[in-house]
């Protein structure tokens, strides 16, 4: 199921070795929540894998990376990717990929509610509305006010990422994990792979994620996102 996935989110998967360069009509079309991605890759723990750009930018992005020894390829990237596609204004970065084919059997947390909210509860934070469909909310018994959310990425029927947040006054309390493993066990149960990225020094979702049953394999996920 993860190679299906990432032929359809890349363009091409796996590579036969190296680092691929593939042109897909992908970078052109808005992804899930409207945004773009012009540049997208995915890596394994030896370095082999597919990344991802415009057809027109193809050509250039694959004679820099043939050109680039396999130590350097991630500061030159980091430098020149972003002007290659376009997208000038942008800085590439590299996180960690994560994947789960068995979620963690923590008892649950949270309950499913539509992400434009319920009229009988307070308010979703912003961060979990552009979600389509339902988010995964645990909230304060009595009160009701939001702890911690879960919000489903879904990039394609075969595969689907998963983001989480927890207020800082609920954390401590294993919500995020649990929460992360419901919802990973809904994914699979959908007949998908669910997904979970992540910054490298970011080690409480690193922790959130291993518990939730997504291991850390050494692969990366390497993008272009945001303002210089």
């Amino acid at each position: 199921m993860l190679d299906r996935f990432l032929r359809v989110w890349l363009g091409s998967w796996p590579s036969p070795g190296g680092l691929v360069v593939v042109g897909s009509p992908l970078r052109e079309k808005p992804r899930w929540d409207g945004g773009e991605q012009r540049a997208l890759g995915v890596t394994d723990a030896a370095g082999n894998g597919v990344l991802s750009v415009p057809p027109a930018a193809r050509d250039a992005v694959a004679r820099l990376v043939a050109e680039t020894a396999p130590d350097e390829l991630e500061a030159v990237l980091g430098a020149a990717l972003a002007a290659l596609v376009g997208r000038p204004e942008q800085h590439f970065f590299t996180g960690v990929f994560r994947w789960s084919e068995a979620p963690s059997d923590l008892p649950d947390a949270g309950e499913w509610e539509p992400s434009d909210g319920l009229p009988d509860r307070p308010g979703l934070p912003d961060w979990l509305r552009p979600f389509p469909g339902e988010v995964l909310v645990a909230r304060e018994p009595g009160t009701g006010e939001y702890l911690a959310g879960v919000g489903l990425k879904p990039h394609d029927a075969t595969g689907i990422e998963i983001s989480v947040g927890t207020e800082e006054r609920a954390r401590g309390q294993g919500l995020a994990r649990r929460l992360v493993a419901r919802a990973a066990r809904r994914i699979v149960g959908a007949g998908a792979v669910p997904i979970y990225l992540h910054d490298p020094a970011n080690t409480a979702s690193a922790h959130v994620a291993v518990a939730s049953g997504f291991p850390d394999l050494g692969w990366k996920v390497h993008a272009l996102a945001g303002n210089a």
